[in-house]
C-alpha cells in the first residue's frame, strides 16, 4: 500500500472528523452565547427522536429495501443485536471483575448510533476517498444512501434496546406525553372528584363550632396498592432490581390500568416502550420497499407512476434531513451544560475529578478495542466466505458493519444517570468523560482508514 494513498486517506478522514465535531461544538457556542438551552435542547430532541427520525427512517429502508437486497438488512440486524450483547457482557465484567461503576454497562453498550455516523459519512463523501469501494457500475452517490440505511437499521435496534431495556427509564429524547405525565395519585383524586380532599381541607378552614369533633381527622396517608405498577427494572448490574415508576400507556384509561395485575403492567409498559416511533417509521418503509405498487408509488418520478414523490415522499425527506444535525447541536449543548453544572460544584466545594480507570477503560472499548474486533471479525467472515458469501457483494455493507459499533457513548446515558439512583458526582463524572470521548472522537480516523482498507482489501 503506498504510503502517499494511506496519509492522504488518514487526512481526509481526520477531516471528516473535524467536521462532525465542529458542529456539536456549535451547539455548546449556542448554549455558552444563551441562544439555546437545556430545556430548548430536550424539545428539539423529542422532536428529532419522535418525528424527523421515524421520516428519514421510512425514506431511506423504503428506497433501499427490495426483495434483492433484504438479506443485507437482516445481516445489519443480527450484526446489532451481537454487537449490543457483546458490550453488555464487557460492561458487566468490568463491573463485577474490576470494580468499575454500574453505569460503565451503559456507556459501553450505546453508543452514538445515529447522527454521528450519518454525517461522518456525509463528510467522507466530501473527501472523496469512498471512491475506492465503488464496483462495477455503483456510483458515490448510490453507495452513500445505502450506508446511510445500513446505519439507520442498526440505530433502530440500539433505540429499541434503549427505549425498552437499558434501563427501563424516561430520559430527555423518549420523556412521555403530557397525558403521561399525571402521576397515579393526581388521577386517583381526578377519578374520586376531588370530593375526599375538598372534604378534608374544608373541615379544616372552618372555625370549629358545636357540631366539630373533638379529634380531627388524621390527613390521608397513601398506602402503595397492590395495583400499583412495578414496571421498571434497573439495568445497572449491581442493583437488578424492580422500581415503582408511576407511568402507564396514554391509551389505557387508568381505571383499567389499575385493575391489571403488576406483571401484566410490566409487559404492556414494556411494548409500549418498544414500539416506539423509530421503529414503526422503519417498519413502515419496510412494508413500503417490499411492495412494488407502494414502491412505486412513494418513490418513482411522477411519470412512472409515483402519485405521492413530489409532494408528499419530498416532505418526508425534508424533515428527514433534519435529523442529521441537530442531535448534534443537542449534544454539544448537554456536554456544555453538564461541565458548567460540574464546574459550579467543584466551586462550591464538592469538586468531583474524573475517574482515570473507569475513563481509560470506557476510551479503550469505545475507540481500540471495538474497532480492532468490528474489522477483524467483516473481514475474515468476508475473505474466507468470498465476495459472494453470506455478507454479501456489497463493499459498502462491509464498511459500514465495520464502522457500526465503534465511537463516543450516547449523550442519554446523562439522562439515564440522572434518573437513576446514581449520585450527583456520577452525573459529573459522566459528563466530563462524555466531554473527553467527544473532544477526541477525530481519532476515530484510524478506524475510518483501517475500514476503508480493508474493504479494498477483500475486494
Amino acid at each position: 500500500m503506498p504510503m502517499s494513498g494511506l496519509l492522504s486517506s488518514f487526512v481526509a478522514a481526520v477531516q471528516a472528523s473535524l467536521s462532525v465535531l465542529l458542529v456539536i461544538s456549535y451547539g455548546g457556542i449556542a448554549a455558552k452565547l444563551g441562544l439555546l438551552d437545556s430545556s430548548n435542547g430536550k424539545a428539539i430532541s423529542k422532536i428529532c427522536v419522535k418525528m424527523f427520525l421515524p421520516a428519514l427512517l421510512l425514506i431511506q429502508i423504503g428506497t433501499e429495501v427490495h426483495l434483492g437486497s433484504v438479506h443485507r438488512y437482516l445481516i445489519v440486524l443480527a450484526w446489532a443485536f451481537i454487537c449490543h450483547l457483546i458490550s453488555f457482557a464487557i460492561g458487566i465484567l468490568a463491573h463485577l471483575m474490576f470494580g468499575l461503576p454500574d453505569w460503565v454497562t451503559a456507556a459501553i453498550m450505546f453508543n452514538n448510533t445515529t447522527s454521528y455516523p450519518l454525517l461522518l459519512i456525509q463528510s467522507l463523501n466530501e473527501t472523496g476517498i469512498l471512491v475506492d469501494l465503488i464496483v462495477g457500475d455503483d456510483t458515490t452517490k448510490a453507495m452513500i444512501e445505502r450506508a446511510k440505511s445500513y446505519f439507520l437499521v442498526f440505530a433502530t435496534v440500539s433505540s429499541c434496546l434503549t427505549f425498552a431495556v437499558g434501563p427501563r427509564l424516561i430520559d430527555s429524547e423518549h420523556a412521555p406525553e403530557s397525558d403521561d405525565d399525571k402521576t397515579l395519585d393526581e388521577e386517583e383524586d381526578d377519578n374520586e372528584g376531588g370530593n375526599g380532599r375538598d372534604i378534608e381541607d374544608g373541615a379544616r378552614a372552618l372555625p370549629p363550632n358545636e357540631h366539630t369533633r373533638l379529634l380531627s381527622p388524621q390527613p390521608r396517608q397513601r398506602q402503595r396498592s397492590r395495583h400499583e405498577s412495578v414496571v421498571a427494572i434497573t439495568f445497572f448490574p449491581s442493583a437488578p432490581k424492580f422500581t415503582t415508576v408511576k407511568r402507564r400507556p396514554f391509551y389505557i384509561p387508568y381505571p383499567h390500568w389499575a385493575d391489571l395485575s403488576p406483571r401484566a403492567q410490566w409487559w404492556l409498559l414494556f411494548l409500549y416502550d418498544f414500539l416506539n416511533a423509530p421503529l414503526l417509521g422503519a417498519l413502515l418503509g419496510v412494508i413500503i420497499g417490499l411492495t412494488p405498487s407502494l414502491h412505486r408509488a412513494f418513490f418513482e418520478n411522477t411519470y412512472s407512476g409515483g402519485i405521492f414523490t413530489a409532494w408528499l415522499t419530498e416532505s418526508w425527506k425534508n424533515i428527514g434531513s433534519l435529523f442529521v444535525p441537530l442531535p448534534l447541536i443537542v449534544a454539544g449543548i448537554s456536554l456544555y451544560t453538564s461541565y458548567q453544572n460540574s464546574k459550579q460544584g467543584d466551586d462550591n466545594g464538592s469538586r468531583t475529578s474524573i475517574p482515570r480507570a473507569t475513563t481509560a477503560f470506557i476510551l479503550v472499548v469505545r475507540f481500540i478495542i471495538w474497532p480492532i474486533f468490528s474489522i477483524g471479525v467483516i473481514y475474515a467472515v468476508v475473505k474466507h466466505s468470498g465476495r459472494h458469501g453470506i455478507l454479501g457483494s456489497d463493499p459498502m455493507l462491509w464498511f459500514a458493519m465495520m464502522l457500526m459499533p465503534t465511537g463516543p457513548p450516547a449523550m442519554k446515558l446523562i439522562t439515564m444517570v440522572q434518573v437513576s439512583d446514581a449520585g450527583v458526582d456520577d452525573e459529573r463524572r459522566i459528563a466530563k468523560i462524555l466531554t473527553i470521548s467527544y473532544i477526541i472522537s477525530p481519532v476515530l480516523a484510524v478506524t475510518v482508514v483501517g475500514a476503508l482498507r480493508a474493504s479494498q482489501a477483500v475486494i
